[in-house]
């Protein structure tokens, strides 16, 4: 087996095991590994730690299966690795009550995650099921190597009728990977129709953001039609209208919904008609959503409620105090548009912005406005975007609802 062997006192993170090995800690490396192969990773003494996917060309530079020298990764251990992830989401069976808003798997939904990568145990890997279509993203060397074998198994486990790839993301440069998108297994998908929590959306698979819609903000979707009723709603970042319809359909009085894409706009304005809401109750508004907040305030419009549903500011920690500028200048903007007594709802999505920090940044915003600001509720990723406790990179979804 070709292997990996780490410095003396860096199996540290291994031993809590935590999935990825840096560079850094890498001493020597035998058998000339190639993109993606299995290696075993070894202590300084030569102790078997664990089995990996070897990346030459990315800072992590290898990712863990697993943990035992007796499980060889091939056909029957990736087999092993979906099955069990898709387990996870049949067994949360739909029950009544606000249960059901939060399961993996409701009645009223017909798109779920299946793959969450490293919390599934299956690192750089991502599934997702819109109706009778997977779309599938491979963001490192591991699942690379494994593709067509990935492929087939996912086919086979879950009986959809076809495979589209979205690996068209930066993260694959780090790997040494080009983008790939297409269709992987089966034809080319038509346009796709989901439902969630008794919408219907349209979704751009084929040039769509992440894998055409945003399956981790189901629940918090679900929460603000909870709280829209009788309520005047901005909804920043709209994209293809989840929060803006959502807030629609609870029953807010109107809707003001801004993204920077014509063609989101677009698909919104689609996805309103498909549900039948009305066309008075909503205004589309294209432009940048900082100049269009500050727009607003100096011609001292106000709203009941704002949602704050942004792209990620910092996709490595490399870029927290520049994000952290961005997220205190749009929750302030946000916090001086709100009447008293409103409701900001809003998040983050950056992976190198903690829970904790995300709060104090907004806590800066609401010193600068001058309000006292509560916190009501803690939002996070829908449940079938799992956070493996050894893997809390997998938490990057967080949110508040503040009043």
């Amino acid at each position: 087996m070709k292997s990996i062997t780490l410095k003396p006192g860096r199996e540290k993170a291994l031993i809590r095991r935590h999935p990825w090995i840096f560079s850094g800690a890498i001493a020597s490396v035998r058998g000339e590994p190639g993109l993606g192969e299995t290696v075993d990773i070894l202590d300084s003494r030569g102790g078997f730690l664990a089995r990996g996917a070897y990346s030459p060309h990315s800072q992590i530079q290898a990712r863990v299966w697993g943990w035992d020298a007796d499980e060889e990764v091939g056909a029957t251990f990736l087999r092993a690795r979906l099955k069990e992830a898709l387990a996870l989401r049949a067994n949360e069976q739909p029950a009544t009550g606000d249960r059901e808003d939060t399961s993996f798997i409701s009645r009223s939904s017909s798109a779920i995650r299946l793959v969450h990568a490293e919390s599934d145990q299956l690192p750089g890997l991502i599934v997702d099921r819109y109706a009778d279509t997977l779309v599938m993203q491979v963001l490192s060397a591991g699942p690379e190597y494994w593709r067509e074998t990935l492929a087939d198994l996912l086919l086979e486990l879950t009986g959809t009728v076809r495979i589209y790839e979205r690996s068209d993301v930066e993260v694959r440069k780090l790997e040494g990977l080009p983008e790939r998108v297409g269709p992987v297994r089966g034809d080319e998908p038509p346009q796709l129709e989901i439902v969630e929590n008794g919408l219907k959306f349209n979704v751009d698979l084929h040039s769509g953001h992440k894998t055409g819609f945003y399956l981790d903000q189901r629940a918090n979707r679900r929460r603000v039609r909870q709280l829209a009723a009788g309520k005047e709603i901005l909804d920043c970042f709209s994209y293809s209208g989840g929060f803006a319809l959502n807030a629609l359909a609870g029953g807010a009085t109107h809707v003001t919904a801004v993204d920077t894409s014509s063609d989101a706009l677009t698909l919104a304005e689609a996805n309103r008609v498909l549900n039948n809401l009305p066309a008075e109750d909503i205004t589309w508004l294209e432009g940048d959503v900082f100049h269009v907040l500050r727009k607003f305030r100096d011609q001292a419009k106000s709203f009941d409620m704002i949602v704050l549903d942004p792209p990620k500011f910092a996709p490595s920690s490399a870029q927290v105090q520049q994000a952290a500028r961005g997220y205190k200048d749009i929750n302030l903007l946000a916090f001086k548009l709100l009447r008293p007594g409103g409701t900001l709802v809003t998040f983050s999505c950056s992976g190198g912005i903690s829970a904790e920090f995300f709060q104090k940044v907004v806590a800066g915003a609401a010193l600068d406005a001058r309000l006292h600001v509560r916190v009501l509720e803690q939002l996070h990723q829908s449940p079938d975007h799992p956070i493996a406790l050894n893997f809390p990179e997998g938490a990057y979804l967080k949110g508040l609802i503040c009043r």
